[in-house]
């Protein structure tokens, strides 16, 4: 009986213990990129690319095939003005194998350009990448702006606790009225309705972020706090240091500069169609007749005696020793008009290689747009927060004077919920600009070639 209480204890510990994990940034993104759908449609569409180039470099090889056919014929054959009877059998086989010898290299060019695909594709892997993790990162940063706008407002409903029961005390024994009591209840209860609103807001943060990682137990998802300092400074990194990290590093760049190469290496690959192919066969074969309405082939006479003998027919491993052949031949297929549709296809690749250099410049101006976007974002939510924090001070200080003046008996309970209000606010005015310029400076870390992390 201790052991089966012992065991459900033990079994009942390790379900809590998993439904309290809580994830790390760095789990959250792991995640995303090894179950995300679109991570692996990509990774399915590299594969593709993969064996687009393993069997563009088995075109070196020789193609060796073989052939065994088996005919049978039933019937009359005319010859001349009459006719016979010519049932026969006919078994044969063939061997053949055939090599590119020279096509201008066109085999060479399609392995360059096949490689440029492959290489593309996995820059388009890192890209989707690169996307989820920015994504996880902002609603990682979504779920601690929450939590601390809910310590704000438990904070708040700590004070507002502290007048309901002072306002409790003094009603009671007559000192204040009971208009004051009702304030101090309706303002406690605004507060408990804040910090209610802000663990809605805190799990709303988690379910976008449980959706975002794509899990199906949502309900039992946490995350890991992380340390935020106080005090933030001003990044000091300019646009352009910015830029030329990004361009050089950007998968997103990288693989629009391989299309570019793959759309050059495929135009080299059509040329090719302007020169002569020239091919090696080289074969093996047999074969084997039967005559099935008689057993002799023909007739010979005897030298010794001038007798007519009959001559049998040969059996099939006879005949198959007797008729074996081989050959060997070099031919060349030499362009020579083809309605110009070499000269067109040659012509469109050509546009192909300036749209794969138009979208290169579309990527950079998309990129430095992001970037001046993300600089723009980090410089002006750090003159927020500077001025959240300046709003801060300020609150915090009226609301010091209105508890003194309060409990002066100078004002009233009503002024003490407008100013613990107003701090409330400030408080959380400042914890969204300083979220808000975290994140700025996480997408320039990025840009920045930095990586993601919290």
């Amino acid at each position: 009986m201790f052991k089966k209480v012992f065991c459900i204890s033990l079994l009942c510990f390790g379900i809590l213990g998993f439904s309290q994990k809580k994830w790390t940034i760095q789990e959250c993104v792991d995640y995303a990129i090894k179950n995300n759908l679109q991570v692996q449609a990509q990774a399915f569409n590299k594969d593709v690319q993969a064996k687009n180039l393993e069997m563009a470099k088995r075109e070196y090889l020789p193609a060796v095939s073989g052939t065994l056919s088996n005919n049978a014929n039933f019937g009359q054959t005319l010859i001349g003005t009459s006719s016979i009877r010519n049932d026969s059998y006919t078994n044969s086989a063939n061997v053949g194998a055939s090599i590119l010898v020279y096509n201008n290299r066109r085999l060479e060019k399609t392995v360059r350009k096949t490689s440029f695909d492959v290489d593309a594709s996995l820059q388009d892997i890192e890209t989707i990448k690169n996307n989820i993790a920015l994504q996880i990162a902002q609603q990682y940063l979504n779920v601690m702006l929450n939590r601390e706008i809910k310590k704000i407002s438990e904070s708040a409903m700590e004070s507002a606790q502290k007048s309901y029961d002072r306002a409790k005390i003094t009603t009671e024994i007559g000192t204040t009225a009971q208009t004051v009591l009702a304030e101090a209840a309706a303002s406690l209860a605004r507060e408990k309705q804040n910090v209610q609103t802000a663990q809605i807001n805190i799990d709303q943060a988690l379910f976008a972020m449980a959706q975002l990682l794509q899990l199906q137990d949502y309900k039992s998802f946490d995350v890991v706090d992380i340390p935020v300092p106080d005090e933030l400074m001003p990044q000091t990194e300019t646009v352009e240091e910015v830029l030329n990290i990004a361009y050089a590093s950007q998968p997103v760049i990288k693989a629009a500069e391989i299309r570019i190469k793959a759309a050059e290496a495929q135009t080299e690959v059509v040329k090719t169609n302007f020169y002569p192919t020239v091919t090696a066969t080289a074969g093996l074969g047999s074969f084997y007749n039967n005559l099935l309405n008689k057993n002799t082939v023909g007739y010979q006479m005897d030298p010794a005696t001038g007798a007519v003998m009959g001559i049998e027919e040969r059996s099939l491993t006879q005949q198959y020793g007797d008729n074996f052949s081989q050959q060997l031949s070099l031919s060349a297929n030499i362009p020579i008009f083809n309605k110009g549709i070499t000269k067109l296809q040659v012509e469109q690749t050509k546009i192909n290689e300036l749209v794969a250099k138009n979208n290169l410049d579309q990527q950079k101006f998309q990129l430095k747009q992001d970037i001046q976007q993300a600089q723009f974002n980090a410089d002006s939510n750090y003159q927020i927060y500077i001025a959240a924090r300046e709003a801060e001070r300020s609150t915090k200080l009226a609301l010091d004077f209105a508890t003194k003046s309060y409990d002066a008996g100078r004002s009233t309970i009503y002024d003490i919920a407008i100013a613990r209000n107003n701090y409330a606010n400030a408080q959380g005015s400042v914890a969204q600009a300083k979220y808000n310029y975290l994140f700025s400076i996480k997408v320039l870390d990025f840009y920045a070639g930095r990586g993601i992390s919290l």
